[in-house]
């Protein structure tokens, strides 16, 4: 019966881990390469790169924390950064 009990909070930081850490890392990806001062093609090149160690972290991180709630709030930061890295598109797209 314990292992019911334990499956939830583990199912839920690997899905943090996984799922949220990579959408951070592409969110964060997008917005450092909207912010650089660089071509489009070399700002994506370099904006990339620190996404190898980015991802690798966010799922440490995700069961680095004291409880999968806190996991899950590591993944809310991906939204304002997914706002600044897409908002040309956004912008065209509401409009």
């Amino acid at each position: 019966m314990k292992s019911s009990h334990f499956a939830w909070p583990v199912l839920s930081r690997t899905l943090a881990a996984i799922l949220g850490g990579y959408a951070f890392t592409y969110a964060f990806t997008a917005a450092l390469a909207r912010l650089l001062p660089l071509t489009p093609s070399d700002a994506l090149v370099v904006a990339t790169l620190p996404a190898f160690v980015i991802y690798p972290l966010a799922i440490l991180w995700a069961f680095a924390c004291d409880s999968a709630a806190r996991a899950w709030y590591g993944v809310a930061l991906a939204v304002p950064l997914a706002l600044v890295g897409f908002w040309p598109q956004l912008s065209r797209a509401l409009t």
